[in-house]
């Protein structure tokens, strides 16, 4: 069988991986990017016509004069708000992969929020794009158990595979009516639950706020591993804190101390954030064995 024509919108390096594995099993007719993501996206798929846009307006524009054949759009983290004008170009709309199960954390981050929130499950959602914020309607869901260890990197890695291997079997079926999309209000599987919002992170999510519970903070730790990481000052230097667990040992917000060979710090709730790795300012990464040898008179 032919392969399916699609247009790929997306930015980034879960759009590139994303694009470089459904290329396998689609034919490509453009993709459409951004500017500063050109080359990361045209290496994914070096043989497909490449746009750049840096706004919804160059995007209309770009759609209005091109006039693809493709009936459908492939659409994953994309960064550009698509208009009404765009969707209804293609005679099947847009098809967008938004890594959660919607209407749960709908938005820009959903990722990281999975970990931050303490979820169990997330998954991935295949819909229709429309003009609101994730709210269009569904075609599939597949569901993925987060490990206890996961960190927004490894998370994201497993939900891109998820999401090629969905989008592989339900963009065909798709576009031969053999699925017809339904709202998210009827069809999620997590039932009638209210929408929830992620947003995006800014640096100042980074920096450890000792007041809050270990087990908070355990999980800021694994989800802003890559960005905008875990931040502190231990032994007068500044550090990134790489990986952590919670401690039944019990001490006051803030302080530092050692026992049995643990660093430990105290949070709040009488919780305590045992330090695993870090990496201080201006060194590599380290275990706390390694800190310790170093910096401990300095505690």
């Amino acid at each position: 069988m032919a392969k399916r024509s699609v247009v790929f919108f997306g930015s980034g390096p879960v759009a590139a991986e994303s694009l470089r594995l459904l290329s396998e099993a689609f034919d490509i007719e453009a993709i459409i990017t951004k500017p500063t993501t050109e080359d990361m996206m045209q290496s994914a798929c070096p043989k497909a016509p490449l746009y750049t846009v840096e706004r919804r307006r160059d995007l209309d524009e770009l759609i209005a004069c091109k006039h693809f054949t493709s009936s459908c759009g492939i659409l994953i983290d994309f960064g550009i708000i698509i208009s009404s004008e765009v969707i209804s170009a293609f005679p099947k709309g847009i098809i967008n992969s938004h890594f959660s199960l919607l209407p749960e954390l709908r938005g820009a981050d959903p990722i990281t929020f999975a970990i931050l929130s303490g979820q169990k499950t997330t998954g991935v959602s295949i819909m229709l794009l429309s003009e609101g914020m994730d709210e269009g309607p569904l075609l599939a869901q597949a569901t993925y158990d987060i490990p206890k260890d996961a960190t927004t990197e490894k998370l994201t890695e497993s939900l891109i595979h998820i999401s090629d291997a969905a989008l592989k079997k339900i963009v065909p079926d798709y576009l031969d009516n053999a699925i017809e999309p339904a709202p998210q209000e009827t069809a999620s599987i997590l039932g009638d639950i209210v929408p929830s919002y992620s947003r995006k992170l800014t640096k100042e999510d980074g920096i450890l706020n000792w007041s809050k519970p270990a087990e908070q903070l355990e999980r800021e730790v694994r989800a802003f591993h890559g960005w905008p990481k875990s931040r502190t000052v231990l032994a007068g230097r500044k550090v990134i804190v790489t990986q952590a667990a919670t401690s039944t040992h019990v001490e006051e917000p803030g302080k530092v101390c050692v026992v049995n060979k643990q660093l430990l710090v105290g949070c709040g709730n009488g919780s305590t954030l045992q330090i695993i790795r870090l990496k201080p300012a201006g060194k590599p990464e380290m275990d706390a064995a390694s800190f310790l040898a170093g910096y401990r008179q300095f505690l």
